[in-house]
């Protein structure tokens, strides 16, 4: 079976004065259509790496990324913004959205850049807002919503263009527990209904609510498997971590 997202062997190296980093280091990962999948890590683990790679923000200095079986890992700029237009919806944590706009026309936004004609722009952001619950605030400007509010029309932005994969980047980090809670709970529920969700956290407790987890470390996948498996949690500098999570 041919799989949504296939990392095969890549590394990206960086060159830092005349230090060589490996943010990713030979790399292996897979992601079939319908998963809801967190990649987990500190800070310095490769998980911002592994997500720019996912969503196509960069480019793997060796080894392939294949996105709904096309190979994007040697993609020129203007070919890979295409591929992100078409196949990636972005969540980001500080929402994105622009204050002049309305909750609608930000929705819109993405589509508009895409060429999508008027009547179905409209038609799509309505139908993303009612997805998560704000079907009534669409003239509303973003400063008239709450913080999770605004988080919800950034998921309805990402599910506006049907993409194929929704890359979540730390979705709750500007929200409080209970708001961040809520997210999270639209994120499973887009995913009972049928969408491929990457959650990229540093947060054991938001990882856990995934299906599957994959954890790095110095570039590293040191687990990669059931989130509810007590291994999927271990923090690397645990005693005996890295005897637990070695896999």
């Amino acid at each position: 079976m041919e799989h949504l997202i296939e990392l095969k062997d890549v590394y990206k190296i960086y060159q830092m004065g005349e230090e060589t980093v490996h943010a990713l280091d030979g790399v292996d990962i897979t992601i079939d259509k319908g998963e809801f999948v967190a990649i987990v890590g500190s800070s310095g683990s490769g998980k911002s790496t592994a997500m720019n790679i996912i969503g196509c923000l960069d480019v793997p200095t060796s080894g392939s990324y294949h996105l709904g079986g096309v190979d994007v890992s040697t993609m020129d700029d203007d070919q890979q913004a295409d591929i992100r237009n078409k196949m990636l919806g972005f969540i980001f944590q500080q929402y994105n959205l622009i204050p002049k706009l309305t909750v609608q026309e930000n929705v819109e936004l993405p589509l508009l850049y895409a060429g999508v004609p008027t009547a179905e722009r409209r038609e799509r952001a309505l139908r993303s807002l009612k997805r998560v619950g704000l079907e009534g605030k669409n003239k509303n400007l973003p400063s008239q919503l709450s913080g999770g509010q605004q988080q919800r029309v950034s998921i309805a932005r990402a599910l506006a263009g049907d993409p194929s994969v929704i890359l979540a980047d730390e979705p709750t980090g500007a929200l409080d527990s209970r708001t961040g809670r809520e997210v999270l709970g639209f994120l499973k529920k887009l995913n009972r209904e049928g969408d491929t969700v990457v959650l990229i956290t540093h947060d054991n407790s938001i990882a856990v609510k995934a299906d599957r987890i994959i954890r790095l470390q110095d570039g590293r996948i040191i687990y990669d498997g059931d989130a509810q498996d007590p291994r999927a949690v271990v923090q690397p500098h645990d005693e005996g971590a890295e005897e637990e999570v070695e896999v």
